[in-house]
């Protein structure tokens, strides 16, 4: 008996499009058949697959599944045609504009009996799945703040939306993610300093639904990338390095002390430091893998669009926070 093999499209050709298309072909049980964009194949990235103008040619091809890739604007127009046709997707993050149109998707693909999942990468970063695992073990005892620096140089693959759509959603879905626990709180304060009509710079705090303190640093203006995520609790600190996909725990130390009014401070000391060594394979691929793996009914481990509407819904409160200066409160997801 044959394996079964899902015939996929990509939609849009873009920075991430042409990405997308390079991993599929290395999927097993995937092929790629076709690739759809409106502007052709720019980058060359084709290599003899079928290029279309639109998803209804797309369809037409015959497809199980689709990667979309499109800009943010468009990914509820192009994810509703996909559920109508009866194809599961990977919709990008962020999974749409808002979270009207994000739950609109959600209730487009449960209807319709699909998987629909969104692409925040980070999850499969190697060194996020190693803390998140470590956590889960109790490695860091209680869980006092995670606190993440996001920033780099302004990327010219990005028009329609501010650093918070687009970068900030990253740590949003990471942290409530490692933590097992949503933001029902934030506060933020943004500005633009590039003349670009949307914000690219944001500062964050907020706090989940556990009690854990966040912030995140976020911007496009400075002139060197740094990805960190520092997960602060009673044993130590984690640092989560993902543009090296490097984990590396710091624990307390333990100094004895005979001076009273010391001793009855309850502090802590530094300890040792240990990088782990941890397998380290392409975070897209491994994303690819776990979204095959759910449409076959063979795993559970991908981004839901629920989850990614929830991002939506904090990225929105995010932005509402810094043009009212005012904190934002946050319902707590029902499911």
């Amino acid at each position: 008996m044959n394996a079964v093999v899902l015939r996929a499209g990509v939609i849009g050709l873009g920075m991430m499009g042409r990405h997308h298309a390079r991993v599929l072909r290395a999927v097993e049980g995937v092929e790629l058949v076709a690739l759809a964009d409106a502007m052709g194949d720019q980058h060359g990235v084709a290599n003899g697959v079928p290029v279309v103008g639109s998803v209804q040619e797309l369809l037409e091809i015959g497809i199980d599944i689709a990667v979309v890739a499109v800009p943010t604007a468009f990914h509820e127009s192009v994810g509703l045609e996909l559920a109508a046709a009866g194809v599961h997707a990977l919709i990008e993050k962020p999974v749409a504009v808002d979270e009207s149109a994000a739950a609109r998707l959600v209730s487009a693909f449960d209807a319709a009996g699909l998987v629909g999942a969104v692409g925040h990468i980070e999850r499969y970063n190697p060194a996020l799945q190693a803390l998140r695992t470590r956590l889960d073990a109790g490695e860091l005892g209680e869980v006092f703040q995670i606190a993440t620096r996001r920033q780099g140089p302004f990327p010219a693959r990005i028009a329609d939306v501010g650093v918070v759509k687009d970068l900030a959603t990253h740590d949003i879905d990471a942290t409530a993610w490692i933590a097992r626990s949503p933001f029902v709180h934030v506060g933020a304060l943004a500005c633009t300093k590039s003349g670009r009509p949307h914000e690219d710079l944001v500062t964050v705090t907020g706090q989940l639904a556990d009690g854990t303190v966040t912030s995140h640093l976020v911007n496009w203006l400075t002139p060197f990338k740094e990805r960190l995520f520092v997960v602060t609790g009673e044993r130590g600190a984690f640092v989560a390095d993902t543009l090296n996909a490097d984990l590396t725990f710091h624990e307390n130390g333990t100094v004895a002390t005979t001076w009273d009014q010391v001793a009855a401070f309850r502090g802590v000391a530094e300890g040792a430091s240990t990088r782990f060594a941890i397998p380290k394979r392409e975070p897209l691929l491994v994303e690819h893998e776990a979204f095959r793996d759910a449409v076959l009914g063979r795993g559970t481990d991908i981004v839901t669009l629920a989850d990614g509407m929830r991002t939506v819904a904090v990225a929105d409160a995010v932005i509402r926070s810094a043009q009212t200066r005012t904190s934002v409160a946050l319902a707590t997801p029902t499911h």
